[in-house]
Formats: structure tokens, C-alpha cells, sequence
């Protein structure tokens, strides 16, 4: 008897997770599935990019997963169901048997193991007007949308970004670079990088100097129209188009099963990813609530969820062979920032990430970012490559009921 890990979701976390959980357990005892509703693999670190114009490097999954031993399901994950362990996908490629009624392009799969990395989306808070009217990056969907608006901007027209965090001003000077001809704003609800180190802010705001970019700061933005938006202060600000960077919101589903989750709706962990409310569950990247150093919650981004990737896949196959349950802590160095392709800003931080004096700016740190990135897209692309790893086999007691070890106490 095979033991089923099912991994949904194949962006950073979820690619990298089961890649490594093929390196480290023998075929003839695991099946490993990939949901994913996309063929290919997408840089989200990379969107501001795409939604300029710019082309990014195809990463099928079917080149990536070739010879693996990872099954990719091409599919939509509807609902999932944690008492029964099974997920029910529509849209699916396959003509594997299916227990809904054939035909319905509905598919019910079972699991042993799971592993939710879902991720994320992006965030309105509710604010009126902003789906409507705001355009949006934290997928290629949306970052497409916006690059076919902005490539329809007459010169002079104003686009307006509304979030001052790593997003909103990534977006912001890749516009401002790419399109010199349009009139580029951010608005942020407090000061301008703020959290920065005073060599981190002064540069950032040498860069936004150059790129010609407006600022509103501590601008609250409480309405969105097609032309313009509002504050709380009374602003009124012209935006032809409005670019939507303020978080962050994590796929719904996990709310509607029976998993403990946090009111935001991330799922509630332990140190090695697992639920603790479902043992058979693992919970990786945005879609996870994972206490980090000073006991403060990682944020949303790929700094945090690629290591929450090899916690959980590390966990897994040592409680499957009744190996030692791997334990690294998570911890952060810095912040990776592009300004555009020619500047960057690299803010050190402390493990709990904090901003510490020590920053590199300029052409320097635009090269040390795109290595990060380049380097994070390398890691998902070759699932086996790395440190050599011994798979281990597991037993047929551990393939049908799991964990073999003994907890520690």
C-alpha cells in the first residue's frame, strides 16, 4: 500500500514541498500529487515586471516534475474535506477514475497526507470601489490585466499605487522606469519606507526623486473610483488607473473545513508546519500562520514560505521512515527591494526582521535581487538537484496510518 501525499497548490511553497518530499521517499511507497489550476510555474516576485511589458521565462511543470516521480493534476481545488481526507478538484486533465459522476468535470481525491499551500491573493480590506475600479499584481491574471491598460495610457496620464510595502513601491518604480512618459504616485498609509534603516529611506527616496514619483504619505485611502481616489483626510487623488498593493488576503478555503484557523484564515500550525488540529494536514507559505523569532508571525512573502516548504517536507519524511524530525528555526537577513532593473536597496535585518544600519543600494543590490530571485526560481525548477538526500523507505503500517515516530514531548 502506497501512502497518498497530495500537495495543492504549485507556487513557490507547494512546488519546492513536493519536489523534496520525491528526493527524499522512494516511489514504490508514496504517490505524490501536484494540484495546481496553471500548467506552468509563476514567478510572483516578478509581476511588477510582467505588468510593464516585460516577458518572463516559461516554467511548465511537466519539464520541471519530468521524471520525479510527482504527479501533476491540472485542476481546481473546490473543497476539501479533513474528517473524510479528500479533496474534490473540477477542470481536471486527467481520465484517472474519479468517484463523481463521470462526465461532470468533477474529481474527488483521497489523501493520507496533505499539504495546503493555496497561498494567497490580493487584499481590499473592503474598501469601496477598489474591486471595481483597482487593478491588482499579486497574480499574473491581474498583472496581465494591468499590463494591457497601461499599454493603452496616453503620455501624461496619471497611475496611481496605492500601498507603501515592498509591493507598492516595487510596482511603483518599475512604472516609473518603464513608462517615464506617465505621471507615477504611490500612497502610503504611513511614511514613505519607514521601516527602513535611515540609509534604507534615503535612498529610497533618492530613487522615487529620480524616477520623478509622487508621494502621499499617511494617506489612508478609503475610496476608489475610475479616476481618482480618496483618503481619509479629505485627498482627493487623480489616478487614471489604480494599482492595489495593500496585502495580502489567503485563499478562502481552508476557512470553510473543519481546520483551526486564525481569523484571517490562515491555518494554525506547529513548529513543523503541522495542523494542530488535523495531524494529517501540513500548512505551508501565506496559508499558514507559523510563529517566527520573538514569537512574531511570519510575514506574507517568499522569504518566509520557501523555508516553511522544507520544514514540512523534511517533517513528513521523517515521520513516514521514523527518521529524526528535522528542527530550523526560521529566521530572516533581509529585505530584498528592486527599484526598477537598474536600482535596488538590500535592508539587513534582525532574525525577527527589523531593520538594522547596515543596507546596500544602488546597481550593486538591483544584482544581489535579481540573484534572489533567479536563484528561487532555480530551486523550483530543479526539484532534485541540491544536496545529495537518502530516501528511505517506509513500512506498510507507516503507508496506511502515517507518523511512526514518537512525538517529542
Amino acid at each position: 500500500m502506497q501512502h497518498r501525499i497530495i500537495v495543492l497548490g504549485a507556487g513557490y511553497t507547494g512546488a519546492i514541498a513536493a519536489g523534496r518530499l520525491a528526493k527524499r521517499l522512494r516511489r514504490e511507497d508514496v504517490t505524490i500529487t501536484l494540484v495546481n489550476a496553471e500548467p506552468d510555474f509563476v514567478e510572483r516576485v516578478r509581476m511588477h515586471q510582467l505588468a510593464t511589458g516585460q516577458d518572463l521565462k516559461p516554467r511548465p511543470f511537466s519539464e520541471m516534475f519530468a521524471g520525479t516521480g510527482v504527479q501533476l493534476r491540472l485542476a481546481k481545488v473546490t473543497t476539501i474535506d479533513v474528517d473524510h481526507k479528500t479533496v474534490t478538484v473540477t477542470g481536471t486533465d486527467t481520465n484517472a477514475p474519479t468517484s463523481i459522476a463521470p462526465g461532470s468535470g468533477v474529481e474527488e481525491l483521497t489523501y493520507d497526507t496533505l499539504v495546503y499551500a493555496l497561498g494567497s491573493g490580493w487584499n481590499t480590506h473592503g474598501v469601496p470601489g477598489a474591486a471595481e475600479h483597482a487593478y491588482e499584481i499579486a497574480g499574473r491574471p491581474g498583472a496581465l490585466r494591468l499590463r494591457e491598460r497601461l499599454a493603452r495610457l496616453d503620455a501624461g496620464q496619471t497611475v496611481t499605487v496605492v500601498g507603501g510595502g515592498l509591493t507598492g513601491i516595487e510596482a511603483a518604480t518599475e512604472i516609473a522606469e518603464t513608462r517615464p512618459d506617465l505621471d507615477i504616485a504611490l500612497a502610503a498609509q504611513d511614511g514613505l519606507g519607514d521601516w527602513l534603516s535611515p540609509r534604507g529611506r534615503a535612498h529610497l527616496r533618492k530613487v522615487f526623486g529620480k524616477l520623478g514619483i509622487t508621494t502621499y504619505e499617511h494617506a489612508e485611502v478609503t475610496g476608489v473610483e475610475a479616476d481618482h481616489i480618496t483618503t481619509a483626510d479629505g485627498r482627493t487623488i487623480p489616478a487614471a488607473v489604480t494599482v492595489w498593493t495593500t496585502g495580502f488576503a489567503v485563499h478562502p478555503i481552508a476557512q470553510a473545513t473543519a481546520l483551526e484557523v486564525t481569523g484571517t484564515g490562515q491555518i494554525v500550525v506547529d513548529g513543523t508546519m503541522r495542523s494542530v488540529s488535523h495531524p494529517d494536514v501540513y500548512a505551508i507559505g501565506d496559508a499558514a500562520m507559523v510563529m517566527g523569532p520573538g514569537d512574531k508571525p511570519l510575514r506574507m512573502s517568499c522569504a518566509s514560505g520557501v523555508p516553511t516548504a522544507w520544514q514540512a517536507a523534511d517533517t513528513i519524511a521523517a515521520r513516514l521512515t521514523g527518521g529524526k524530525l528535522p528542527n530550523a528555526p526560521i529566521r530572516y537577513v533581509n529585505q530584498c527591494i528592486s527599484l526598477g532593473r537598474k536600482e535596488g536597496l538590500i535592508q539587513y535585518v534582525t532574525a525577527d526582521d527589523r531593520a538594522v544600519r547596515a543596507a546596500l543600494t544602488g546597481r550593486l543590490a538591483a544584482v544581489y535581487k535579481e540573484l534572489i530571485c533567479k536563484s528561487a526560481a532555480w530551486g523550483v525548477a530543479n526539484p532534485m538537484l541540491g544536496l545529495p538526500t537518502r530516501r528511505r523507505h517506509i513500512t506498510r503500517e507507516q503507508a496506511a496510518t502515517g507518523p511512526a515516530v514518537k512525538e517529542p514531548a
